[in-house]
């Protein structure tokens, strides 16, 4: 939206262009979502606690997590908030991009914002069924998918980049769809999982999502494209911009989200973020990578597969309990402990992704 404010003042003083450069948006977006998260937050809490909005722990669960009840919840409401004021204030709005990841990211909000309010407001603990949130996240997903298909111009942006490989692609054609709508639903679902200790998920989703800037910005410039041996895709350069905003929104969430933390994003925030990260890689033709990178996220989902398939086959548990991070819990191993090792393995998953621009 100031895109244009900017562009229409340069006739008057031209050091108004430098607002059309990406990289000081970027900056300006990851700013203004880490305000907004700043002034917002506290608001959000208050009022939380006020209408008593708080996390159900389940007794089955570590004990340690009993203290916990209680603590506001719906949180990513906030990150939803930061997140579209940021990338409509500064990304370029007549990028169809823009326009697909947000109504992505806010889309899968909304389907968790109604199970996170049946299950805390209207206090139905089975919230919105599997069934019909899987439904959702299915409509919304395959039709992102779809209307990233049905409006490429260009083979790259619907082959599959395959990673530490020079020039070694796989036309898609239409399987570029399903493609799109396993990344995308399955990223939800996985950040959905990862999503229960204090800062556990949304540290990994700051550090992905800015790698994922740097593969948005290589590969909407030319040169620099052209230079790593990856496709250039015109215009994919404003998904800087929302990424950018995912970090500043991020960031700002964890500053109230960090242990004790004051409050949870719920799934409203938690299925809008694997979303917003996996149609950003779908976007950015590094489905692959983000595989890598979101290791932690992988990892969470394959230790609750697993463990579902071999209780329902063997009638044992692999783990202690799953999602994995409950498992270290029950090892012994501090909160604070199991969330800063996370976030390590996540920083060297991340650098790896990145590595795979380089070595081809």
């Amino acid at each position: 939206m100031l895109v244009y404010l900017t562009e229409y003042l340069t006739q008057f003083s031209s050091g108004f262009s430098v607002f059309q450069y990406l990289t000081l948006r970027a900056i300006l977006g990851i700013l203004t979502a880490l305000m907004i998260s700043f002034i917002v937050g506290p608001v959000m809490i208050r009022r939380l606690t006020h209408h008593q909005i708080g996390q159900t722990v389940r007794s089955d669960g570590p004990q340690s997590h009993l203290s916990k009840a209680g603590t506001p919840t719906m949180g990513g409401t906030l990150l939803l908030v930061a997140v579209a004021v940021s990338t409509l204030l500064w990304a370029n709005l007549s990028n169809r991009y823009v326009w697909i990841v947000i109504l992505v990211t806010l889309l899968f909000g909304v389907i968790g914002f109604y199970d996170d309010y049946k299950k805390l407001v209207l206090n139905d603990s089975r919230g919105l069924s599997a069934r019909y949130k899987y439904l959702w996240q299915s409509i919304v997903g395959a039709g992102a998918a779809y209307a990233l298909f049905t409006t490429s111009s260009l083979p790259a942006e619907t082959q599959l980049i395959i990673p530490f490989f020079k020039q070694v692609v796989i036309d898609m054609g239409p399987w570029f769809i399903v493609l799109g709508y396993f990344v995308i639903v399955g990223t939800s679902n996985a950040v959905n999982l990862t999503d229960g200790l204090d800062g556990l998920a949304i540290m990994p989703t700051v550090l992905v999502a800015g790698a994922l800037g740097i593969f948005a910005y290589a590969s909407g410039h030319a040169q620099i494209a052209n230079y790593l041996l990856i496709p250039h895709l015109p215009g994919v350069g404003e998904m800087v911009i929302f990424c950018g905003a995912l970090v500043g929104a991020g960031l700002g969430f964890l500053w109230f989200n960090a242990y004790p933390a004051q409050v949870f994003m719920g799934d409203v925030g938690a299925l809008a973020l694997g979303a917003a990260l996996g149609v950003v890689a779908v976007i950015v033709r590094q489905e692959l990578v983000l595989l890598i990178m979101g290791g932690v996220f992988v990892m969470e989902t394959v230790s609750v597969m697993l463990q579902v398939a071999s209780f329902k086959l063997t009638g044992r548990r692999i783990f202690r309990m799953a999602p994995l991070h409950h498992h270290f819990e029950l090892k012994g191993w501090p909160e604070p402990r199991v969330i800063v090792r996370f976030w390590i393995i996540t920083v060297i998953l991340v650098l790896v992704g990145l590595a795979s621009l380089k070595i081809r």
